[in-house]
């Protein structure tokens, strides 16, 4: 059959009322993720996490009619000055409609500006969580399923108030995140009545952190907080801190939650020892749910930001749907209408569900592994805020943060 064949059914289907079917649409999605650097051994389940959500999708029928979604991984190391150049790949070059990542704030931060935002593209992180990312200029173009770490670092000083804590020396990994969590504990927590004895930055990657860790003891509290990442420079401070043994106890945020941290490290000398926080699931039906998809699949509901991801991923499906098309533009506010209420509820894996919901007109309103996810202006959520302690040489949840 030639050209002239099809066109004439084309224009016979029209002349007999009857209606043309619209071919499938498959989408492009990127996942930018911190696969290299200090975050490297967090990322893979948190990629795992925003996959899972695509397949889910491709299984049930697809996306705009039947497409499939197609993933694209970069690698943006934790870095600006990398994830710029791995976004603009994405974005220009493989031309996905949206991505979810980064996973760092400042390459959260380097893949936007370099990349993003020129490109009119939507981006969720699961798990940027600096304060930075509330007041960067994104054309509302930037999201994340997180709660910032304005929130978190409250709850962390709380935490240790709570807990009878009363003298800290802190160190922070010195970029985006770690300065914009400390600076957050360090006022909750001498707001509080705490005391502070020393606050110190470093660069992550040295080798040697010794001559920190003597600025850190020289003002005699035993309890070192650690704002940094497990697989960087969390790690060598944690083990050259018990080599030196002049703390005995410790404390963390999210970047050093991996059981990785602990592992080769003197039993008697980490559990009972580390606490930490970071996002927490959300205790409810949709949280369950994501427990047992994730479960069936393989995967570790618990990971680190893997929830996250999955909200980030299953999010950007039902915006584009929403929209209408694999185009970029609209896609915000499309976004903003899936996410948030009034609408009927969307749990996660009900793709079948919303996509019916959307084509007959109905608002829906997602409700993910990590709970509600009603943006603010500035592409921000509320949260949960749990506290982790290391027993048995493995992180275990103890409850959320009151």
């Amino acid at each position: 059959m030639n050209k002239f064949s099809i066109l004439g059914l084309a224009v016979a289907a029209t002349t007999l009322g009857l209606a043309v079917p619209a071919l499938a649409e498959d989408v492009k999605l990127g996942i930018l993720g911190d696969l290299t650097g200090p975050i490297e051994s967090l990322a893979p389940p948190i990629v795992a996490g925003a996959q899972l959500a695509f397949d889910q999708v491709n299984a049930q029928g697809g996306i705009l009619g039947g497409g499939k979604i197609v993933s694209v991984t970069g690698d943006s190391a934790c870095d600006p000055s990398v994830a710029g150049p791995a976004a603009d790949k994405l974005v220009n070059t493989d031309q996905v409609t949206a991505m979810v990542g980064a996973f760092c704030t400042g390459a959260t931060i380097g893949a936007a500006t370099a990349a993003g935002i020129p490109g009119g593209m939507v981006q969720i992180s699961p798990s940027a969580s600096a304060p930075a990312l509330t007041t960067l200029e994104d054309n509302d173009l930037v999201y994340r399923t997180t709660p910032s770490d304005a929130f978190q670092g409250v709850k962390l000083g709380e935490l240790l108030l709570a807990k009878g804590i009363k003298d800290v020396a802190v160190t922070y990994v010195n970029n985006d995140y770690g300065k914009g969590l400390a600076d957050v504990f360090v006022a909750t927590f001498t707001a509080g009545g705490g005391t502070v004895s020393a606050n110190v930055a470093h660069e992550d990657g040295k080798a040697d952190y010794r001559a920190e860790l003597g600025q850190l003891s020289s003002g005699g509290s035993q309890n070192l907080v650690v704002l940094a990442y497990a697989s960087g420079s969390g790690k060598t401070i944690l083990q050259q801190a018990i080599e030196g043994g002049e703390f005995t106890a410790y404390v963390g945020g999210d970047g050093m939650v991996d059981d990785q941290l602990v592992a080769g490290l003197p039993a008697d000398a980490v559990n009972g020892k580390i606490i930490a926080t970071r996002a927490g699931a959300y205790t409810g039906e949709s949280a369950d749910i994501y427990k047992k998809l994730a479960t069936d699949a393989g995967q570790d509901p618990a990971a680190t930001y893997a929830p996250q991801a999955y909200d980030a991923g299953f999010l950007l499906a039902l915006a584009i749907e929403k929209n209408g098309s694999a185009k970029r533009e609209g896609l915000g506010a499309a976004l903003r209408e899936v996410a948030s209420a009034p609408g009927e509820k969307i749990l996660p894996g009900e793709w079948t569900k919303a996509v019916e919901l959307i084509k007959a007109g109905t608002d829906i309103d997602y409700e993910g592994a990590g709970g509600p996810l009603d943006f603010d202006a500035a592409g921000d959520v509320n949260g949960v805020i749990v506290e982790l302690a290391v027993e048995d040489g493995k992180f275990v949840e103890k409850g959320p943060v009151q």
